[in-house]
């Protein structure tokens, strides 16, 4: 089995005791959601905008054994993938900072 990660960040994973049990770095390609932004308006003079989501682009097919990293956003956009996990159960050191996850959804 293999997970590559197609986010912009490393992802830790920690178990049940806080202890970190791996990293798994960015594999350098990002998976997104194409945006477009159309102006509905405007409040205070700032601009005012509806975000009109498209296609996901930067995903590969999906290969046996193979599991993918993205972010909550592109995997809510392809529920039919069963091969895209998504950070869970998140991990937050004392100041409220994602430090990790204990979990991934699926």
């Amino acid at each position: 089995m293999k997970i590559i990660n197609l986010t912009p960040h490393s992802i830790n994973l920690i178990n049940n005791d806080g202890r970190l049990i791996d990293t798994i770095e960015p594999s350098g390609n990002v998976a997104r959601i194409s945006v477009q932004h159309e102006t509905v308006g405007e409040l205070c003079g700032v601009p005012l905008v509806k975000s009109v989501y498209g296609e996901v682009e930067g995903l590969p097919e999906q290969i046996d054994c193979v599991w993918y990293i993205v972010s909550g956003m592109v995997k809510s956009a392809l529920p039919e993938r069963t091969d895209l996990v998504v950070p869970a159960q998140l991990v937050r050191d004392n100041s409220g900072n994602v430090i990790g996850c204990a979990a991934f959804s699926v």
